[in-house]
């Protein structure tokens, strides 16, 4: 049965601080992905990278995501999950994914400290680039885009109950 949420989207796009609060107003669990992955790992994100590099790391990230269970819960996921085929299709087929979506702008100020969030660059790769490879890669598994411009973590909140509870996925 599909009644998860699943955020997908750039890293600082706000998905573990909306999910936690959309949960709150659903009634629904909440998962951080990225914390998961830390907690199986028993390592930092960013020392995971350090340890077995972007590669290594997508790997441990599809792995996991691919592996959850979850029922009435809102799944916030790392940026880099949509590179896990096997991931995306599970969160997929046990939730409807939503795609939030900031401008580069926006994204360029909320991420100043790249490196130490533990995001997933390849070598040479700079936000911009990264920026551009992966926004279709979420419009491609996006069940709903979300474009978060000109919106406060509530508004994009409320938003967010209001196009659900339209679409039914929340009773």
């Amino acid at each position: 049965m599909k009644d998860n949420i699943v955020l997908i989207g750039m890293p600082g796009v706000g998905k573990s601080t909306i999910g936690v609060i959309l949960a709150k107003v659903l009634g629904y669990q909440f998962v951080d992905a990225d914390l998961l992955i830390q907690q199986q790992e028993g390592k930092l994100l960013k020392d995971i990278i350090a340890d077995v590099g972007t590669e290594g790391f997508i790997q441990v990230e599809n792995r996991v995501n691919a592996s959850i269970q979850a029922e009435k819960t809102i799944i916030a996921t790392g940026g880099s999950v949509v590179y896990g085929k096997e991931a995306m299709e599970h969160l997929k087929s046990i939730g409807t994914v939503i795609y939030l979506k900031v401008s580069f702008e926006i994204l360029q100020k909320r991420l100043a400290d790249i490196k130490g969030r533990g995001v997933v660059l390849k070598e040479g790769q700079d936000l911009c680039a990264l920026f551009e490879e992966r926004a279709p890669l979420y419009e491609n598994y996006a069940d709903i885009e979300i474009s978060e411009e000109d919106l406060s973590v509530e508004e994009t909140v409320e938003k967010l109950v209001e196009i659900l509870q339209n679409l039914n996925s929340i009773s």
